[in-house]
């Protein structure tokens, strides 16, 4: 098949957005210059997308933002809107209820054309320049996605950052899962290899308690089906305490027997059950956002993994995504 690249739309700033479409084997991505987000992932023969996604771009750039968007340089919740790097305060957007910063506020990465860099049938790199000050963070940042397709069925995603100054960085893939196409993904089975999780408070910003799972409704080291609520995810789940090689994290598996594997190097994945329903016209718990970062809020909790981002030591990420069927 030979590569493929057409225009999608045209931003409210009046930016070109293109949809970039790759496959190899059973598997197609079709990708957006728009937040280099994943639009859509097909299997071959199943007749519906694997993820939650639009046609519109004004769907990405209204009730769906992060719909399949990389999320950052910050992603997930800093509950101060504020950090302090070398002494210096920086103030951030505080676009959730006020009170505190989500995904780097509402002109994070998500919210940006990425520039292509090269794409061939199977494989894209996008590529996205931060200034200095933009997300209220220092530096000039240079972000660079590569999306890769091999046979049968597996999309990688690998993930360099570099910055001319001391800075924060922590990305995540926003994209929305749920593998039979249904209304809800009621009857779905998840797993999650975590020992431990982050209890969070009303405003699901962690308290900064590293829990064990054990004996809680977060115990998902045997997959199982969790209810609607029961219990309510938009949780990290603790990984391990440094980034390491990659190995397989999440399972979600259909009442079809499809079954996705996410693998990465990071040192949690925040689980989110979409309990509040985002895109027009579908039900609360449409599918889960299985976010493969590191913990939330980190620069206020010593004990958590680092997310900072050094001149000298560039931030890399690497995570999959792998699709079979269960016998």
């Amino acid at each position: 098949m030979g590569e493929t690249m057409n225009p999608f739309g045209t931003t409210r700033a009046g930016e070109d957005v293109h949809v970039l479409t790759l496959a190899q084997g059973d598997l197609r991505v079709d990708l957006l210059t728009f937040g280099a987000r994943l639009q859509d992932v097909r299997l071959a023969g199943v007749p519906h997308s694997l993820t939650l996604m639009s046609d519109r771009l004004s769907d990405y750039e209204g009730p769906m933002p992060y719909h399949g968007a990389l999320v950052g340089p910050v992603a997930n919740r800093i509950g101060a809107g504020r950090v302090t790097l070398d002494g210096m305060m920086y103030e951030l957007e505080r676009n959730q209820d006020g009170r505190m910063t989500l995904h780097s506020g509402s002109d994070g990465i998500h919210a940006r054309v990425w520039q292509v860099i090269d794409h061939a049938p199977d494989a894209a790199t996008l590529q996205l320049t931060l200034q200095d000050g933009d997300c209220g963070l220092p530096g000039q940042r240079v972000i660079t996605a590569r999306f890769t397709i091999t046979a049968p069925a597996t999309l990688s995603m690998d993930l360099t950052g570099t910055s001319d100054e001391l800075t924060l960085m922590n990305i995540a893939n926003h994209s929305m899962w749920n593998m039979d196409g249904s209304r809800t993904w009621e009857g779905h089975c998840l797993g999650i290899a975590a020992e431990h999780y982050l209890p969070t408070d009303n405003d699901n910003l962690v308290t900064g308690e590293i829990a064990p799972v054990a004996g809680t409704g977060m115990d998902f080291r045997t997959a199982r089906a969790p209810l609607p609520g029961d219990p309510m995810l938009d949780h990290n789940f603790c990984l391990s305490d440094r980034p390491t090689a990659l190995r397989d994290v999440v399972t979600l598996t259909g009442k079809s027997g499809l079954r996705m594997t996410l693998a990465t190097d990071r040192t949690g994945v925040q689980v989110f059950d979409n309990h509040v329903g985002l895109r027009p016209g579908a039900a609360p718990y449409e599918g889960f956002a299985l976010e493969a970062q590191d913990w939330p809020d980190a620069p206020a909790h010593r004990d958590f993994p680092s997310v900072l981002l050094k001149p000298d030591a560039p931030y890399r990420q690497t995570t999959t995504w792998r699709f079979d069927r269960t016998e």
